[in-house]
């Protein structure tokens, strides 16, 4: 009896090291079907203001986008911060970002599969399946694999729910009287980096602080006090150095890129919130997750028969990523990317889908029907995962392909063509801002707020350019308004795989045909 528990930590040990090796193996499939492709870097241009932000930061100590001006322009300070450390030691900066987003993919399958064992004690391997699942996903390689913050906020969101749950009482770990004050810290500061991740953490933070309050698992008022203030403390002290950053650089507790992005998807939102919401789920549709729903719905059965308020905890889950898939349908209904904004509620599914399922699968029935269509849910399951991680993976080397031609040729056209002392106005600025640095007018928002009151006024942008100074133009067709050719002097077409990045000196005086 005494070594079973030492058996049990070696499973466990083995379950992670498998889960590490194929992370690292199906992220480096990416890279590799992108590097047959084409240069086989990143498949956004935002992966690049990443990058700028990182290697300023790591080389210069200084949070500036454009050398010697400081903005507010990342999303997600935490991961800025993570890649400056590769920059800062001198390693390269394509593997560094590749390790630490197989990493964010390897913790998210471990903490997945600690979930799914508190969550399905019933089920043998649950916890092993469900790992693995997490990590072959497609939409969470790719994350892991696009040199974004994505996969470490869908981590960090895994992290926070699951340390709630270890507050519940279990048949192993009854409830005691010993105050959890340092329970609460390390959830407070795990939610901190969260929000440091992405500002929609706070969704999440206080959600899971609104059902501990209804649920109280501490079994008290005391403990949960106890567990509140450490709560509170532990994100205080972590989400210091986010505010004050922000605050200093454009006087808000957010970065500025929260209202840019908004501004960008504003004319969606006149489309209707029921087209919005069917246009944000569909991206996430292909994949393990739909095969999943018959799982989804024997878990949400069991929770149902279950009187204890502990099931609204256990629910969370399936609320977070109903609650963000809300938030972005209703504030910024932007469905591109594979669904980039809506990818880290996917995890969500998938810890509890697994579980469901093999419940369903190992059901007993004395019907030969019950039973073939069991095994066959198993078979679909396991075909679909395999077979969407290779689609995903030309999915991925599609999209590096066309920044790669669009993007960051057009990057190196200006860096050899144009001289840094004269003002360039651009939408996508991370290939411009890594390849080639200089002062840049962002008309997008993100490093230049100024413009985001101008960015669906096109004359008011054009007259804020003269105003500036602007010499020269960069942008997709799209990005481009009508009002502005007579003023765009075309010098290079690229032609690349994002529809053609065209680059036009700008003539004040309005003479360009």
């Amino acid at each position: 009896m005494p070594s079973q528990p030492t058996r049990s930590l070696k499973s466990v040990r083995n379950r992670d090291l498998l889960i590490i090796w194929i992370a690292l193996l199906v992220v480096l499939l990416y890279a590799f079907a992108a590097g047959r492709m084409s240069a086989g870097r990143f498949p956004l241009d935002d992966s690049w203001i990443h990058q700028t932000y990182a290697r300023n930061l790591g080389l210069t100590g200084r949070w500036d986008y454009i050398p010697g001006v400081p903005s507010a322009g990342s999303t997600s300070p935490l991961y800025t911060v993570l890649l400056a450390i590769g920059y800062g030691l001198r390693l390269p900066y394509l593997l560094w970002t590749h390790f630490l987003g197989a990493a964010a993919l390897a913790l998210a399958g471990m903490i997945g599969a600690r979930m799914a064992d508190r969550l399905y004690p019933q089920v043998k391997r649950a916890g092993l399946y469900t790992g693995v699942a997490l990590v072959l996903t497609w939409h969470l390689i790719w994350a892991a694999a696009s040199g974004m913050e994505t996969m470490l906020f869908a981590t960090l969101c895994l992290a926070v729910m699951a340390l709630a749950w270890r507050e519940l009482p279990t048949p192993d770990m009854p409830p005691t009287n010993t105050p959890h004050f340092g329970s609460g810290v390390a959830f407070g500061m795990v939610s901190a980096l969260l929000i440091a991740a992405r500002p929609e953490g706070s969704l999440l933070v206080g959600m899971t602080g609104l059902i501990m309050l209804i649920v109280r698992p501490q079994g008290s008022w005391r403990l949960f006090a106890m567990w509140a203030a450490g709560a509170a403390l532990g994100g205080g002290v972590g989400l210091m150095p986010y505010v004050l950053l922000n605050l200093s650089l454009n006087g808000t507790v957010f970065p500025t890129t929260l209202n840019a992005k908004q501004e960008q998807a504003s004319h969606l939102l006149a489309q209707g919130f029921l087209y919005n919401l069917v246009k944000m789920i569909e991206p996430l549709m292909p994949g393990i997750q739909i095969v999943l729903l018959p799982g989804i719905v024997i878990f949400l059965q069991a929770q149902w028969r279950k009187p204890q308020r502990a099931s609204l905890l256990y629910s969370l889950p399936l609320l977070w990523t109903a609650a963000l898939i809300l938030l972005f349908t209703l504030r910024l209904p932007a469905a591109y990317q594979h669904g980039r904004y809506l990818i880290p509620g996917i995890p969500s599914l998938v810890v509890i889908g697994v579980g469901g399922t093999l419940l369903l699968i190992t059901q007993r029935s004395r019907r030969m029907l019950g039973r073939v269509l069991r095994r066959s849910l198993a078979l679909t399951a396991i075909g679909v995962l395999i077979v969407f991680v290779v689609i995903g993976a030309n999915a991925y080397a599609v999209d590096v392909w066309r920044i790669e031609t669009d993007n960051v040729v057009a990057a190196d056209w200006v860096k050899a063509h144009i001289p840094p002392d004269q003002l360039l106005a651009v939408h996508d600025i991370g290939a411009v801002g890594y390849f080639a640095p200089r002062d840049l007018l962002d008309i997008a928002g993100l490093i230049s707020p100024e413009t985001i009151v101008y960015y669906h006024d096109a004359t008011g942008m054009l007259k804020l350019m003269q105003d500036r100074g602007v010499q020269w133009v960069m942008g997709l067709p799209t990005q481009i308004a009508p009002e502005w050719l007579p003023f765009l002097c075309l010098r290079q077409d690229i032609g690349g795989g994002m529809g053609g990045m065209k680059i036009y000196e700008f003539e004040i005086a309005g003479t360009c045909q």
